[in-house]
């Protein structure tokens, strides 16, 4: 009984006063107060850091092919850049690695009249033979990225920028046209003259080919994080396609009368009667031999038909198209995943 009363007289004379129990629980709040302060549960606790992009673009093409400045695979007229609009998909899965699929529609252009340079005693021949296109391209591709900078953390603390390369595969569908000329190759006026036309169902060379074509993206580029989850990026790129057929110009000119009595065709196929004399000495010397081995019309010697002693007259050159893609995209961030602080 003694040892009882002893115990509940201890445990009154150690009991905190009300004092000391108001000191500590204001000592929890603050502890609390100051946890929540620091609390980054946004920032960190991004599911696996794996997140998904959607992004539009506004892009430009550049043709590299038979109708160039120069007879040189890099040679491209800057004068004829057409534009181009793009949305794209991509999917980011490690620290420096993405994939992106885009589907992106725009056009390209070449002509030797404004392009290849009369003065120049290479360029005259590719001026006097004439030909022009255009070609419309839709276009789907899948791409890996590779960024320089790691991005260790979810999207949120992304870095700042990064450069980055890329590469992969995309399939594509063009469509080389050609404005019909005034007259036809003997001087009857066209009734259609200036529409534009398909090339491919002409077969301007004799060879049919494909308009679904493949082609190999690659490219650098660079992305800076504009807020948190709208990122702009900056990218140039070759596609490197398997075709030589984005301009309808590869091989040699034909024989003129394989066509028939398709008109169109031989006029589109052979375009050197359009020159006009008095450009300069050299181009009046060019055109003004003739060859006149066809009836009612004659053509530039060396250009539209074949010679008598079984050569060919190259109306193109051996090596397959390319085009080049200048982009500007903006990317917004989806899926964003949240977990809300959990204090007790």
């Amino acid at each position: 009984m003694i040892r009882a009363i002893l115990l509940v007289i201890v445990g009154i004379l150690f009991l905190p006063s009300g004092e000391a129990l108001g000191q500590m629980k204001r000592k929890n709040i603050k502890r609390n107060n100051r946890s929540m302060a620091a609390y980054r549960g946004q920032r960190f606790d991004f599911k696996n850091k794996v997140y998904n992009s959607i992004g539009i673009s506004l892009n430009s093409f550049n043709y590299y092919g038979d109708l160039a400045p120069l007879a040189k695979t890099i040679s491209t007229d800057l004068s004829l850049t057409k534009p181009a609009i793009g949305v794209s998909f991509t999917h980011r899965f490690g620290p420096r690695y993405q994939v992106t699929g885009s589907f992106t529609y725009g056009g390209i252009q070449g002509s030797d009249n404004e392009s290849a340079d009369p003065t120049d005693k290479t360029a005259v021949y590719r001026y006097v033979r004439n030909l022009s296109f255009r070609n419309r391209i839709t276009e789907f591709s899948a791409v890996a990225v590779i960024d320089l900078f790691k991005n260790e953390q979810t999207y949120l603390r992304r870095v700042p920028w990064t450069p980055y390369a890329y590469g992969g595969i995309a399939v594509f569908k063009h469509n080389p046209q050609a404005q019909v000329p005034d007259t036809n190759l003997q001087g009857l006026a066209f009734s259609n003259a200036g529409e534009w036309v398909d090339l491919q169902p002409l077969e301007t060379e004799g060879k049919s080919y494909s308009l679904i074509q493949f082609a190999l993206p690659l490219g650098i580029g660079a992305r800076f994080r504009l807020m948190d989850v709208m990122d702009i990026a900056f990218e140039w790129g070759m596609r490197y396609t398997f075709t030589d057929y984005l301009d309808d110009v590869s091989g040699s000119y034909i024989d003129l009368n394989t066509f028939g009595n398709n008109e169109l065709a031989k006029a589109l196929s052979y375009r050197s009667n359009e020159v006009p004399s008095g450009v300069n000495s050299r181009v009046d010397e060019i055109i003004a031999n003739r060859y006149t081995g066809y009836s009612g019309f004659t053509t530039v010697a060396g250009y539209g038909h074949v010679p008598n002693n079984g050569t060919t007259n190259l109306r193109g050159k051996d090596g397959n198209d390319a085009y080049m893609v200048t982009t500007l995209r903006v990317t917004y961030i989806l899926g964003k995943s949240f977990n809300r602080a959990k204090f007790r």
